[in-house]
């Protein structure tokens, strides 16, 4: 039956069909690609949130603001999706330059263990950890970091804002090597000028 003949309630509904089937594939494809959308824009002035670290001493990030600052997000599970970055990264500041030019703010989402009596035993945790990386990790026990900088959970994510307080690299996942190169190409430029 050729288009013009139907009767227009039949064409109305596969109008409506067609409508939602666009629809449909549109909201698949948001979902899809929404993790690009979930980070914060580069270029974007970056927010000050509030972490803090196993022993309770709050860190606001603007108190880092002036220098560049690392933000490493992850969870138990996404820890080590980056090693190759973190280990990138303690080679550079192995040296006294990049150790006191460079913030790194290391922050578990912990979100998931903000109830007694297991807050306990991740700050214990939290406490080793940091003890063995010879670096305070903070924790974000409520999401409100995670948040504000709009990242999502379960993955590794990796932000860094300049000198100037805007973000200047944002990624979530495993880190390919270019965009790795990338990452320390902008961080050396912060420090070196």
């Amino acid at each position: 039956m050729d288009m013009p003949n139907r009767p227009l309630a039949a064409r109305r509904s596969r109008t409506a069909r067609l409508l939602s089937a666009a629809s449909a594939a549109t909201l698949a494809l948001a979902l899809i690609s929404g993790a690009a959308l979930a980070l914060p824009p580069v270029g974007d002035r970056a927010p000050n949130a509030r972490v803090e670290d196993a022993d309770g001493r709050e860190l606001q990030l603007k108190a880092l603001w002036g220098k560049p600052i690392l933000i490493m997000y992850e969870d138990k599970d996404s820890a080590t999706q980056n090693q190759a970055l973190k280990d990138a990264v303690a080679k550079l500041a192995k040296g006294d330059r990049y150790r006191r030019a460079i913030a790194v703010a290391a922050v578990a989402d912990v979100s998931s263990y903000d109830f007694w009596p297991a807050k306990g035993f991740v700050k214990d945790a939290i406490r080793e950890e940091s003890r063995k990386v010879g670096a305070t990790i903070y924790c974000d026990w409520d999401g409100t970091f995670r948040e504000a900088y709009r990242l999502r959970r379960g993955i590794s994510n990796v932000v860094l804002v300049g000198k100037s307080g805007q973000v200047l690299f944002a990624a979530e996942g495993k880190l390919k090597p270019e965009a790795q190169t990338k990452l320390l190409d902008l961080l050396r430029k912060e420090v070196e000028g």
